[in-house]
């Protein structure tokens, strides 16, 4: 029988410890991501890292037999967890959960600085919403990976003031930016007040600590070089992480429409917090934060697009200023919250509860908890006995991993970068352009199965050319076989 004390503990957020505080987010981030453990794919870079993770696991570096545009710990990350568990969907989701918890409790680490431990607990549960609905989240991103190594390091220089855990948040950024290229400039950011701070305040910050933080993050970015050369291939590396998202960032720009509304939310955020004080802009840990957020909003200029998913970098940091802001709010007027609330909190993970839904009702009608064409479409091929080495998939690309096959061309490792001419020449592409790499795969090649979606066009519909092109390519050659859920599979004639 626990303890008065003990329950007392459980119900008073100001007793709860860490151990339980991160058990209690953890718990929260598996029951919301949990079923989509069984989904094919939600996003699909996922399905191209654990392509090129699987090459990894294989004995291929990347960049060697298969290429993406992310720097090379992303696929790591994917490779570790194949060579211990295997091919598993499930590993691989479980490992997005822990991301997902360790973000939301250091998250909840910085905000009860500021704040009680209950509202940290809040903006903890918070930022697992954030980085788990509403969008293509539910899977394991490159940003899960990188905000997840962020933020702790962020933690670390508010809070540790030892040079050893100084080094240690170097190493955390140095690992930051080889998961996720653009995270170097709020490192950067970072780094140069780190230097204001020890020559022009008296915060007592030695220069050396400033070394130490350099230091550890150039230890990180120098160590993934390290494989390519001893294998005399370093100016892969140097091509692949270096150049070619210099190139793709000048190549593949949006509006500026497009990525003002995350500006102009934020700016007017900063400028209520500023005129109300309800944020103390003195303090070093919200300065701190905001330069992070300056950062992150930087790097979506110099890269010239947002997509859903980039907001993950900026939603902890963000959240704990807004979480700030409104903690004073409440604490100045008192407001008497309405019993609903907590009903409406409860429909927030409603993407989650249909996803549930979802794998029961694949269970029943199929058999399988596994869904969508990823899976679907190989089990076809397979017991058709349809050809598995000569195949193309325009979409549900993670069926390569479920046939044990490779794309047929470099440059299709993702079905997007056969539109991306500008890259083919850091991977030794001898195609000059999309068009040429598309009648190099449909006349040189000729894959045997095709695999696209369903009334959809092939490529982006800015691609005119390509689009027209493999439209009168596969009307032409190939005749429609089997239509399985939302994929349609092609057999050449």
């Amino acid at each position: 029988m626990p303890s008065k004390r003990n329950r007392n503990a459980f119900l008073d957020f100001s007793q709860l410890k860490n151990t339980t505080v991160f058990l209690l987010l953890s718990l929260i981030t598996f029951f919301i991501r949990f079923p989509f453990f069984f989904r094919d794919y939600v996003d699909r870079d996922e399905s191209t890292f654990i392509l090129l993770g699987q090459s990894w696991a294989d004995g291929f570096l990347p960049y060697t037999q298969l290429w993406d545009l992310k720097p090379p710990l992303t696929f790591a990350f994917f490779a570790t967890i194949i060579s211990i568990f295997g091919k598993s969907f499930v590993a691989i989701r479980f490992a997005g959960v822990i991301l997902v918890a360790i973000t939301a409790f250091f998250t909840y680490k910085i905000a009860l600085t500021f704040v009680s431990k209950k509202a940290s607990i809040i903006i903890g549960a918070c930022c697992i919403f954030l980085l788990s609905l509403f969008g293509s989240l539910q899977g394991v991103m490159s940003e899960h990976i990188c905000i997840a190594l962020f933020v702790p390091a962020l933690y670390i220089l508010q809070n540790k003031k030892t040079a050893l855990f100084i080094f240690l948040s170097g190493l955390l950024m140095g690992a930051t930016v080889m998961v996720k290229l653009n995270m170097a400039f709020p490192i950067l950011f970072i780094g140069l007040f780190l230097c204001y701070e020890a020559f022009f305040t008296n915060r007592n910050i030695p220069f050396l600590y400033v070394v130490l933080f350099g230091i550890g993050a150039l230890t990180v970015i120098l160590a993934t070089i390290i494989p390519y050369y001893l294998s005399n291939q370093t100016y892969i590396w140097w091509e692949s992480v270096i150049l070619a998202p210099l190139e793709y960032t000048g190549a593949r720009r949006y509006s500026v429409f497009k990525l003002a509304p995350i500006f102009v939310i934020t700016g007017i955020f900063l400028l209520y917090a500023y005129k109300s004080k309800k944020l103390k802009f003195k303090s070093r840990n919200v300065q701190l934060l905001l330069i992070a957020i300056i950062g992150v909003l930087f790097s979506f200029v110099k890269g010239g697009r947002i997509n859903g998913h980039y907001l993950i970098q900026l939603h902890p940091m963000l959240l704990i200023l807004v979480g700030i802001v409104v903690y004073n709010l409440i604490r100045q007027y008192k407001p008497k919250l309405p019993a609903y609330l907590a009903f409406i909190a409860l429909l927030i993970p409603a993407e989650s509860y249909l996803e549930y839904v979802n794998v029961l009702k694949n269970k029943i009608e199929k058999g399988t908890i596994f869904n969508g064409e990823g899976f679907a479409v190989p089990q076809y091929i397979l017991e058709h006995n349809l050809e598995t080495e000569n195949v193309l998939f325009f979409e549900y690309h993670i069926g390569y991993w479920n046939l044990n096959t490779l794309p047929p061309t470099t440059a299709s490792t993702h079905p997007s970068n056969i539109c991306r001419n500008e890259l083919f020449t850091f991977y030794g592409n001898p195609r000059k352009n999309s068009v040429e790499e598309i009648k190099y795969i449909m006349h040189e090649l000729r894959p045997q199965t095709v695999v696209i979606r369903k009334g959809r066009r092939i490529f982006d519909k800015k691609e005119i050319e390509e689009n027209e092109y493999i439209d009168t390519y596969l009307a032409k050659h190939y005749k429609v076989i089997a239509t399985v859920d939302n994929a349609e599979i092609l057999q050449r004639l």
